[in-house]
């Protein structure tokens, strides 16, 4: 039998090896998309995912292709297409991330909008910004983000503990279309 300390840290290691695993990248407005169907030369296209988050591809008609992983969306495709083909085998690549942007604004050095592909947190995203500048107020540091509804809320982020090593559940995970303001 093992001790209990033993199973507590066999639960913890099991944890940490799932955290590692990085989140399936989800469509977004405004990226490109490859579309192809195996053995059909006219079933292959390059696709935009619209604003509004959808996407059109032959005999498929309309899809909502924003928030879903590349798996999800080919799994639709394929689904959609088996009534005109047998047996399609469908491969969808990312061509242009074009939808994943957060927007750092106010007393940094390179203000802007900053495309990512994987997950950045608000430590990275001052990072890509050129860091703060000698004036900023790093403690009232402010992330807004609006909810499926439109509506916007907003999350303080003091640096100076993020810094230290306390406080470290403030350096979020940015979501596309969230602004970090340095006032």
């Amino acid at each position: 039998m093992f001790p209990r300390y033993a199973v507590a840290l066999l639960c913890l290691l099991a944890g940490f090896a799932h955290a590692d695993e990085p989140e399936p990248y989800r469509v977004q407005p405004g990226d490109v998309l490859m579309v192809s169907v195996w053995k059909e030369q006219d079933l292959m296209s390059e696709v935009l995912v619209r604003p509004d988050g959808g996407m059109s591809f032959p005999l498929v008609g309309d899809v909502r292709a924003s928030g879903r992983t590349i798996d999800e969306l080919r799994t639709l495709v394929d689904e959609r297409l088996s009534k005109f083909i047998p047996d399609p085998s469908v491969t969808i690549a990312v061509k242009q991330i074009g939808g994943n942007r957060v927007y750092v604004l106010g007393k940094v050095n390179r203000p802007g909008a900053f495309e990512f592909s994987q997950p950045i947190d608000v430590m990275q995203a001052l990072s890509l910004a050129g860091g703060a500048t000698s004036f900023a107020a790093l403690d009232d540091i402010q992330i807004l983000r609006r909810d499926p509804a439109g509506k916007q809320a907003a999350r303080r982020f003091r640096y100076s503990e993020v810094e230290r090593g306390r406080g470290l559940d403030q350096n979020i995970l940015l979501k596309s279309g969230d602004t970090v303001v340095v006032p």
